[in-house]
Order: structure tokens, then C-alpha cells, then sequence
């Protein structure tokens, strides 16, 4: 009861399934004189076990289920979302077929000769790895694998499931007979580290392809015999959340400083080399992908910059574009649509909803569309160093919007500098003006060999942070990094403006 004496009614809801989140009280509050320092980072937090648990497992197959099985009506299954990605049935098979790849790899390397393909076999030919072609030229692309050209040559999606489901119990029947169970712990396995970093591997494949295929699927939500809703997730009330106040009210932006010359540690250790079948692997090892390892240091430039604490928000971004589309310039960014009256509309998984409603909401596009934007305000977007030291000190809140706790963005919540209390930018991976590239101590993946090297092009940048859509084991990995081309519009990837001093 409120002060007036009215009642207020909470209604809650349990979800189909929920990913667990590193919780920390340091990750959300510190006391102003303590905030995070550089030699500091959040690499405290990590708790999440090297190696997935099953339980992981199932609630991760509960997620790609529910979006390649209730979300994808059967017509759409043949089509193509976006033109630079395959059709969708191509991900319903992909998934499974990696997996299968990747486990009768590293069984054949324990001795098990006789370990061969799930079968029938001949998905290895045509699931084994996907396409991410040039935005600009489209005919220039890495390796893949050759699909059918016709509709009628696909597999049967009944064949691709029950493939899927054979696939699945292997994984099981691997758990059970390689995992040992770790004292007190009845839940979680340790395994022989070249074999855990497959489970790993394949865990965080089918993670970061779950919010990929989304990116895609939301590109036709709305439409007739479109994308469909989330099934057992309440249906946001959009009317009301507008009533309240960081969705409606100007959200203030000020800035923090990060000094000249600061140091940032990147990446962390983890050398796929030392990987090797008699050594169980460590209970606190973390695993990553190859563009995250060896740890280094980093340092800022010569001069000072100040990092604005409110990322680029649609509602401002909508004001810059459209001064700059009647002179000409810009065009609709990728996850914005016209409604019949011409009227802006910002598209989610439920739908495309109006600019009212969205406004608040950090902007997503093409990394040119937020560098843009950024020199229009006078600055630029951040290098890596510059992104993650802001991130280590002033980003990772408990109420961070990542892990599906929504099926679209929200109002950032600012981090109040003053009583050290940390803030999340709403829910979008972010750019930084670094180009994705090798390093020194880059060594690449023996176990997937052009994961990060196929994309050192020199048109893909480093993207940091992680999405609503984005899991916990990855998002909250401090070490990771991920990539796109600097024009490519679809991913939901945000920014923030910094300027030098």
C-alpha cells in the first residue's frame, strides 16, 4: 500500500528457461575511491565452470528450440531473412552438424577410431560452416560449405531434427562416460583439456548462433507469415512501459574521464596449444576463443578523453538522420522501418514498434551510421582500450538488460560516478574503432583455424560488451571480443561518443 492508501498488484511470470549470471555486489556497487582501477578488471567475477554443464546444455537447447521451432513458421524456413545469410533451414542443420564434426574429431583423437559421423553423413557436406560475405561485394567470401541451390533438394526438416536429436544424445553419452564429477559439486564434470575445450567450443557456438539467427528473424517479425513471438514470454505492454520515467523523460548524459596514457589490461591466457588428453582440465581455467588470448596490456593515448556515460540513443540518432536525409544523406538504418504513413519504427522481435516507444533505447546500426553520428557531435567513437577500461569501471550492473531478462533493449541506467554505483547501456553489444586483426602473441585456432583470421580484412571492427540476446557465459567474459563489418546494419551493436582532451 502507497502513501495514498492504493494497492499495487505484481504480477510474475517463470519463463520457459532462464540463464544464470555471475552475481557479484562488487559488480554493481563500489565506494568512489575504489572504483575498479585497470590492473583490476572484472576477471573477479568469472565463476561460471570451464566446461558447460548438461543442465547448460538443456537450457541452451530450450533457447534454439524454441526460436528454430516456434518462432520460424514453416514458410519461412526456405527464405532468407537477410540476403547476406543462408536460408533458415541452413542453421537448424548447422548447429547440430558442428557439433557432430567437432566431437568425432576429438574422439578419433582419444583413440576411438572407430567413432564416425552422426549419421547421414552427407550434412557434414553442406552444414559444416556458414557464409559472412563482403557487404560490398557479396560474390568475395571465406570458405563454406556448398548448399543446395533448390528448395526441393534440402533435407526434410523431419530428417534434420531427428539428425539433431541423435546428435544431442552423443553429446549426453560423452558427459557420461569422459566427465568426472567434481568433488561436492555433483553437477559439474571436469574432462581431459583438449576434450573439454570441444565441449566448451561447441557450448558458446551454438550461443552466439542463437542470437545471430535472431538478428536475422527480426528483420520479418510483424510481417505476414513473418518471424512470430517469443511463446511463453509475457508480451511486452508498451503503452504502459512508456509511462515510466527512463522511458519517456530525456535520459541526462554527462561524461568521465580517462587519463592519458592509463593502462588496460586485454584477453586473458589461454594457450590451446598446452591443451592435451592425460591433464584434466583446471577447475578455474577459462576457456576463449582465439582472438582473446594472450593476455596483454594496452595503452591509451597521449591525451586524456572524456567517454559520454549515456550510449547513442535512438531518439537522438533519429534527430541527426533526419536533418542529414533532407540533405541527402543517410539511409534507413537497418533495424528502423517505415510504417504506411511514413512514420519511423524501430523493429523488435514482437514487431516493429513506434519511436515513442523506442526512443530511450540505445541505437543499434552499421558501425559507420554511430561514427557518424559520434564526429557530428564533435567526437569519435572509442578505441578497444579506451572501451574496455570504461567497461571495467563503470559498466556491469546487476540489472544489466543480457541473457534474454528481455527479448529487446531498455533504458540505460547511468552509472552514478559519485556513489560508485555501476550502470548497463541497455542491452547492445558496442563498437569500438579498433579494426579486428592479429596481435602480437595471435595464435590461430588449431580446432577452428579461420575463426578470427578469415575476418583480419581490414573492414571488420572490434565489438565488445554483449546484448540482451547475448548469454551470460559470454557477456560477462571479460576477455571476449567479437567483430562485424564496419557496414554491416543487421547485428545489435550500439556505441558511445568519446572526445579527446
Amino acid at each position: 500500500m502507497d502513501n495514498k492508501g492504493m494497492y499495487s498488484m505484481w504480477l510474475l511470470e517463470r519463463p520457459p528457461f532462464s540463464f544464470s549470471r555471475i552475481q557479484s555486489p562488487s559488480a554493481t556497487k563500489t565506494t568512489s575511491t575504489s572504483v575498479i582501477a585497470p590492473s583490476q578488471p572484472l576477471s573477479h567475477l568469472t565463476s561460471f565452470p570451464p566446461v558447460p554443464t548438461l543442465a547448460e546444455w538443456s537450457t541452451l537447447w530450450s533457447l534454439w528450440d524454441l526460436i528454430t521451432l516456434e518462432m520460424i513458421p514453416p514458410s519461412m524456413l526456405l527464405t532468407k531473412p537477410i540476403d547476406l545469410r543462408h536460408k533458415c533451414l541452413f542453421y537448424l542443420g548447422h548447429i547440430p552438424t558442428f557439433l557432430d564434426i567437432h566431437l568425432t574429431r576429438v574422439l578419433r583423437r582419444m583413440g576411438k577410431k572407430e567413432e564416425g559421423h552422426t549419421e547421414p553423413e552427407y550434412f557434414k557436406d553442406i552444414f559444416e560452416r556458414g557464409i559472412d560475405p563482403h557487404v560490398d561485394d557479396p560474390s568475395v567470401i571465406h570458405p563454406h560449405s556448398e548448399v543446395p541451390d533448390k528448395d526441393e533438394d534440402w533435407p526434410a526438416l523431419d530428417e534434420v531434427l531427428a539428425f539433431r536429436d541423435r546428435v544431442r544424445a552423443r553429446l549426453i553419452r560423452v558427459y557420461e562416460e569422459y566427465g568426472v564429477e567434481r568433488k561436492g559439486e555433483s553437477t559439474v564434470r571436469d574432462f581431459p583439456r583438449s576434450l573439454a575445450r570441444v565441449l566448451w567450443m561447441t557450448w558458446e557456438h551454438e550461443a552466439f548462433h542463437a542470437e545471430t539467427l535472431l538478428y536475422m528473424l527480426i528483420q520479418k517479425a510483424g510481417d505476414a507469415d513473418g518471424t512470430l513471438p517469443p511463446p511463453g514470454f509475457a508480451t511486452p505492454q508498451w503503452e504502459t512501459l512508456t509511462k515510466l520515467p527512463g522511458w519517456t523523460q530525456p535520459i541526462p548524459t554527462s561524461t568521465v574521464t580517462l587519463e592519458a596514457g592509463a593502462e588496460v589490461s586485454l584477453g586473458h591466457d589461454d594457450i590451446e596449444a598446452e591443451d592435451n588428453f592425460e591433464q584434466v582440465n583446471s577447475p578455474t581455467h577459462e576457456f576463449g576463443w582465439d582472438n582473446e588470448s594472450p593476455k596483454r596490456t594496452a595503452k591509451l593515448g597521449e591525451k586524456a578523453v572524456k567517454v559520454e556515460t549515456r550510449p547513442i540513443l535512438n531518439g537522438e540518432f533519429y534527430d541527426f538522420w533526419m536533418k542529414e536525409r533532407k540533405a541527402g544523406g543517410f539511409a534507413l538504418p537497418g533495424l528502423w522501418v517505415l510504417d504506411s504513413e511514413g512514420n519511423v519504427q524501430v523493429r523488435t522481435v514482437y514487431g516493429p514498434v513506434p519511436m515513442s516507444v523506442a526512443a530511450n533505447w540505445p541505437f543499434v546500426s552499421a558501425y559507420d551510421d554511430l561514427e557518424a553520428f559520434a564526429k557530428w557531435k564533435g567526437g569519435r567513437l572509442p578505441t578497444q582500450p579506451e572501451l574496455r577500461l570504461y567497461m571495467d569501471k563503470y559498466e556491469g550492473a546487476e540489472e544489466s538488460n543480457i541473457g534474454f531478462k528481455n527479448w529487446h533493449p531498455v533504458p540505460p541506467q547511468l552509472p552514478d560516478v559519485e556513489n560508485g554505483a555501476r550502470g548497463h547501456n541497455g542491452g547492445v553489444w558496442e563498437w569500438a574503432s579498433t579494426l579486428f586483426d592479429e596481435y602480437q602473441g595471435f595464435e590461430k585456432s588449431v580446432l577452428y583455424p579461420g575463426y578470427s583470421s578469415d575476418f583480419f580484412d581490414g573492414k571488420h571492427q572490434v565489438v565488445l560488451g554483449g546484448s540482451y540476446a547475448t548469454v551470460p557465459r559470454l557477456a560477462q567474459r571479460r576477455s571476449l571480443r567479437n567483430w562485424y563489418q564496419h557496414n554491416y546494419p543487421y547485428a545489435w551493436i550500439g556505441g558511445r561518443v568519446v572526445y579527446d582532451i
